[in-house]
C-alpha cells in the first residue's frame, strides 16, 4: 500500500509540477479565468453526473426485499469501511461487470449488472462489492474531478494561444506557446490516466483489507474477462463509453484472457489460492503492446493486477 501511496503522490507532484509551469508562462490572472471556466464545467458535470450514469447505465435500485444477499453483504462491507451504506442497484447492461458512483461518500451507490450475478460465486461477488465500496471510501470520483481540471485547463490555453492570441508580429510566438500546451494536455491526460490506475489498485487493496481474500478478487477479476472475452464486438462496442466505470476495461479482454493463462494452471477458469501464491514469486510476461496499450486506459493490465493480489496472500 506505501507503494501504491507514494506513486500516487509522485503522478499528482507532475501534475502541479505541470500547473505551475502554466503560472510561469501565462501569469497568475490567465490561469484563474482559465481554472473558474474549467471548475464551472466539471462541477455542472459533477453535479449532474449521477443522473447521466443511472439513464446511461439502465441502473434500478432494489429494496431489501428485492435483493436481501446483496443488501447484506454491501451492510456488511460498509460497516466495515465505516462508511453509510451505499443505494443498491442493478444493470441489465449485457455484460457482466460492476461499478459504484456518488458525488460524496453519503451520496455512494453500488451497481452490479444480471450478468455478474449469474457469473460468480458468493464470495467472489463479495469481493467485488469490497472494491467497489473501497472506491466510495477513497473517494475516487472526486479526487478523479479534481484532477481532471488540469488536461481541460491546458487544452483551452492551447485552442487560445494557437487561436485566439497574438497579432501578426507575434502570431509565431503565440502558435509556438500553444504547441506547447497541446503537448502537456497529452502528458497531463497520461497522468490522469495513471491516477486512475493507481486507485483501482487501491481499490483491490481496499477489498483486501475488508476481509475478501484476495484469491477471491483475482478470480472474479479473471472470470470477468474471461465472460467478456466471449463477447461479440458489437456487444463489446455498447459498453465503450462507460467502460471507465467498471471493474475493468472489458474491450481489453480479448487480450488480457491470453496473458492470463498464465495463471490458470489447471484449466477451470478460476483462480485459486495456490494459484495466486506460485504467482507471488514467478515472473510474469506482459508483451510491450500491452505496456504501451495500459498508458492510454483507466485500468491497470489484468496481469499485473492480479500479480498486485498476489503480494496480499
Amino acid at each position: 500500500m506505501f507503494s501504491l501511496t507514494m506513486r500516487m503522490m509522485f503522478i499528482l507532484g507532475a501534475l502541479f509540477g505541470i500547473l505551475y509551469l502554466v503560472v510561469a508562462i501565462v501569469g497568475q490572472g490567465t490561469l484563474i479565468f482559465n481554472l473558474t471556466v474549467a471548475g464551472a464545467i466539471l462541477l455542472i458535470q459533477y453535479l449532474i453526473s449521477p443522473y447521466i450514469i443511472e439513464w446511461t447505465m439502465r441502473v434500478k435500485y432494489v429494496s431489501q426485499e428485492e435483493a436481501p444477499e446483496l443488501h447484506r453483504m454491501v451492510e456488511e462491507l460498509a460497516e466495515k469501511a465505516g462508511i453509510s451504506k451505499p443505494k443498491i442497484g442493478i444493470s441489465d447492461m449485457p455484460i457482466a461487470n460492476a461499478f459504484a458512483f456518488g458525488r460524496t461518500v453519503r451520496d455512494g451507490r453500488v451497481v452490479v449488472t444480471q450478468e455478474i450475478l449469474k457469473l460468480l460465486t458468493r464470495d467472489e461477488l463479495k469481493a467485488v462489492l469490497g472494491h467497489e465500496i473501497s472506491h466510495i471510501k477513497n473517494r475516487d470520483m472526486i479526487i478523479t474531478t479534481l484532477v481532471s481540471v488540469i488536461p481541460m485547463i491546458l487544452y483551452n490555453l492551447a485552442w487560445l494561444f494557437m487561436w485566439g492570441f497574438g497579432d501578426r508580429e507575434n502570431r509565431g510566438a503565440s502558435i509556438l506557446i500553444g504547441f506547447l500546451f497541446m503537448v502537456l494536455y497529452f502528458i497531463s491526460n497520461l497522468l490522469v490516466l495513471a491516477i486512475s490506475r493507481v486507485r483501482e489498485y487501491m481499490a483491490d487493496y481496499g477489498s483486501v483489507k475488508l476481509g475478501n481474500p484476495p484469491e477471491k478478487l483475482a478470480s472474479a477479476l479473471y472470470k470477468l474477462v474471461y465472460s467478456s472475452a466471449r463477447k461479440s464486438e458489437e456487444e463489446l462496442a455498447a459498453t465503450s463509453s462507460v467502460k471507465a466505470f467498471f471493474l475493468n476495461d472489458p474491450n481489453s479482454s480479448v487480450y488480457e484472457i491470453r496473458e492470463l493463462a498464465q495463471i490458470d494452471m489447471n484449466k477451470n477458469f478460476t483462480i485459486d489460492r495456490s494459484e495466486l501464491e506460485f504467482l507471488k514469486n514467478a515472473k510474469i510476461n506482459v508483451s510491450l503492446g500491452e505496456k504501451i496499450m495500459e498508458l492510454m486506459t483507466t485500468h491497470p493490465n489484468m496481469l499485473k493486477r492480479i500479480k498486485k493480489l498476489s503480494e496480499y496472500v
